[in-house]
């Protein structure tokens, strides 16, 4: 029984089909924040949205049999236990936020399907690499705030009035949106080389530094892909060297009986 639940979790039939319902279930979510949907289908819609939740439980019952120990020490297997349990604590008017967070079952396609799951890894490795970035932009981003509230607040109080305002006015010109016909251009007529703020900003906040987290995430992309080939590489080798081991132990056994024999 053990060895047919556990050979049951690992095919993979049974991930594409809880695949096909985590698919289904983020279908259903959508449907029911429509009221016209859910006032002429509602109990259909909760019905199978019950069913899948039940489905969901009996296979982390499952897996847990399966793996034993094992399941605790895997933390996307947390993951799962952890979206599972929120779905089947009951979404009273005390405890309405659980409602909202059932959407986190969709996030179970990060744990199943293995491209989803090496841009996550990817993302955690790359933490540290990124907080350093992190403080670098910030640092941009603060030394650049006082500079422009300290040159235009007067005229453009409304984009430059405070340090707060005008980080939030620099954050959007770093992200590139209505940069220059809705700050950069009014601020030039009244102040001629305002280009030279605004370009050189642009140049070393989006461009330079955006860029050092796209290059960061894509090596750490590469590397666990790297990573998990070695390791399938390994893990195919393993059945071979077995062989060959007991190879060898056979043509040493005989070569013991024929010296035995001479």
């Amino acid at each position: 029984m053990y060895q047919q639940i556990k050979s049951l979790v690992l095919a993979k039939y049974f991930q594409y089909f809880i695949t096909c319902l985590i698919v289904l279930n983020g279908v259903i979510l959508g449907l029911a924040t429509y009221e016209s949907i859910m006032a002429t289908h509602g109990t259909l819609i909760t019905l199978i949205d019950n069913i899948i939740v039940g489905i969901f439980t009996i296979e982390i019952i499952l897996r847990i049999y399966a793996h034993r120990l094992n399941f605790f020490k895997d933390p996307w297997s947390l993951f799962d236990f952890f979206v599972v349990a929120i779905s089947l604590i009951p979404a009273n008017d005390g405890l309405a936020i659980l409602r909202a967070l059932r959407v986190l079952r969709l996030f179970r396609l990060l744990t199943i399907v293995p491209q989803m799951r090496i841009i996550i890894a990817a993302l955690l490795k790359v933490i540290p690499g990124i907080g350093s970035i992190s403080m670098v932009v910030l640092l941009f981003f603060y030394v650049y705030s006082i500079i422009a509230t300290n040159l235009f607040a007067d005229a453009f109080p409304q984009w430059f009035g405070t340090l707060e305002q005008t980080m939030y006015t620099l954050f959007q010109v770093m992200t590139l949106e209505s940069w220059s016909m809705g700050i950069s251009r009014p601020v030039m007529e009244v102040f001629p080389y305002a280009w030279i703020f605004f370009i050189s900003f642009i140049l070393i906040v989006t461009f330079i530094m955006v860029n050092l987290f796209i290059g960061i995430i894509v090596d750490a992309i590469f590397t666990i892909k790297e990573e998990d080939e070695k390791k399938k590489q390994v893990k195919e080798a393993v059945p071979t060297i077995e062989s060959l081991q007991k190879e060898i132990l056979e043509m040493k056994l005989m070569v013991k009986r024929i010296e035995e024999k001479i």
